[in-house]
C-alpha cells in the first residue's frame, strides 16, 4: 500500500474522499479499509462504532464542517490577538532611537506621514508590482475620501491587472450593496475578486507579498510601510485565512442564508448580543449606524418572540441560530 501523503481537511485525498462517500452511503466501513486513509479519523470524519470496534461510522458532514470551521475561527481569532499584541509591543519602540547606517539604506519599517505621502508610497509600490494586491477595507475607510483618491486607487489596480496581476479585496458585509463599491469593480477588467465578512481588521494592503501598509494612528494620517519579510508573510497569511471564510461579493454574489426567519446580519448581531455588547459597540464592529443596528435587534426580538433584552439573550441561546451544525438543510 503506497504511503498516505499529508494534507489539510480543505483538500481531501482521492482515497479519503471515496472512502468517506462510501461510509456515508453504507453507514460504516471496516477499520482495515479505513487504514488506507488515516486522514478521515484525524479530521473527525470517521469515528469508532460503539457496537463494533472493528468498524468505523461516518460523522455527518455538517457536524464535521462545524468542528473544522470552529477550529479555524479560533485559530484566526488568536492570530488577530497576536497581531494586536505585536503592534502594541513595537509601536512605541519604533519611535526610540534611530536606525543604523545599514538599516537606513533599506528600513524594514518606515513611518509615512500625511495622506499625500502615503498614497505616493502605495502608488510607487504598485507600479513595481507584478503579481497581486491584497486589501482589507473596513467600511469606515471609504468615509471622507475625495473622489480623486478612489480614482487613483482604481487606476493603480487596473495597471496591475493589465500586467497580468490579480486583485483580492475583503470588505465588511455592510458594503455588499454600496453602489460606489460595486461600480468600481464593474469598471475593472481582469482577475479581480471581492468578498465580505461580518468583521474585518483595520485597513491592510499587501503588494506582491513583499510590502504591506497598515494605519499607524486612528485618523489614518500615519501609516507604516512594512518590508520585513516575516511580518509581511504573517499579514498575507492572515488575509488568506480570512479570505477562505468570507462570502463572495464580486464577480459572483452569494447571499448568506437565512435560518428560521433570521438573516445572516441578525445572526452576527445575535452573537455580539450574547457576548453582552451594547448597541453602540455592535454597530461599530459591524460597520453600521446605531439606528440600523437597533432596527435589526427589534426584528430579531420579534422573530424570536422576545419581550425584553434579557429574554432575547436566552432565546438566542435556545434557538440554535448561532450553531452552524443546526443549519443543515437550510436553503440559501
Amino acid at each position: 500500500m503506497p504511503p498516505h501523503l499529508e494534507h489539510g481537511p480543505e483538500a481531501l485525498c482521492a482515497t479519503g474522499r471515496a472512502l468517506y462517500e462510501r461510509a456515508l452511503h453504507e453507514g460504516r466501513v471496516s477499520a482495515v479499509d479505513a487504514a488506507e486513509a488515516p486522514c478521515l479519523v484525524d479530521f473527525g470524519l470517521l469515528q469508532p462504532s460503539v457496537t463494533d470496534l472493528s468498524r468505523l461510522e461516518p460523522v455527518a458532514p455538517a457536524v464535521a464542517l462545524h468542528r473544522l470551521l470552529r477550529a479555524s475561527a479560533d485559530h484566526i481569532a488568536e492570530e488577530r490577538r497576536r497581531e494586536a499584541r505585536l503592534v502594541e509591543a513595537y509601536e512605541s519602540l519604533m519611535r526610540i532611537g534611530g536606525p543604523s547606517p545599514a538599516e537606513s539604506e533599506s528600513p524594514a519599517i518606515t513611518m509615512l506621514s500625511g495622506m499625500e505621502r502615503i498614497n505616493q508610497a502605495i502608488t510607487q509600490a504598485m507600479s513595481d508590482a507584478a503579481h497581486e494586491v491584497l486589501t482589507i477595507q473596513p467600511h469606515s475607510s471609504h468615509a471622507g475620501k475625495p473622489p480623486e483618491v478612489h480614482t487613483e486607487a482604481m487606476l493603480r489596480d487596473q495597471a496591475l491587472l493589465d500586467r497580468g496581476g490579480r486583485v483580492r479585496t475583503l470588505y465588511q458585509h455592510t458594503t455588499r450593496h454600496l453602489p460606489t463599491v460595486l461600480a468600481r469593480y464593474e469598471r475593472l477588467v481582469g482577475d479581480v475578486e471581492a468578498r465580505t465578512l461580518d468583521e474585518v481588521t483595520e485597513r491592510l494592503i499587501v503588494i506582491d507579498r513583499t510590502v504591506a501598509y497598515i494605519p499607524a494612528n486612528r485618523e489614518r494620517t500615519l501609516a507604516a510601510e512594512i518590508r520585513h519579510h516575516p511580518v509581511v508573510t504573517y499579514l498575507a497569511t492572515t488575509f488568506d485565512r480570512l479570505w477562505r471564510l468570507a462570502t463572495p461579493m464580486y464577480p459572483e454574489t452569494v447571499a448568506p442564508p437565512a435560518l428560521n426567519g433570521v438573516t445572516h446580519r441578525q445572526r452576527a448581531i445575535a452573537a455580539l448580543l450574547v457576548e453582552g455588547h451594547t448597541d453602540a459597540v455592535i454597530a461599530e464592529r459591524l460597520g453600521m449606524n446605531i439606528r440600523t443596528a437597533r432596527e435589526h435587534i427589534a426584528k430579531l426580538s420579534a422573530t424570536l418572540g422576545s419581550e425584553s433584552r434579557a429574554q432575547l439573550g436566552y432565546l438566542i441561546a435556545r434557538s440554535g441560530i448561532l450553531d452552524p451544525a443546526d443549519r443543515t438543510g437550510q436553503g440559501s
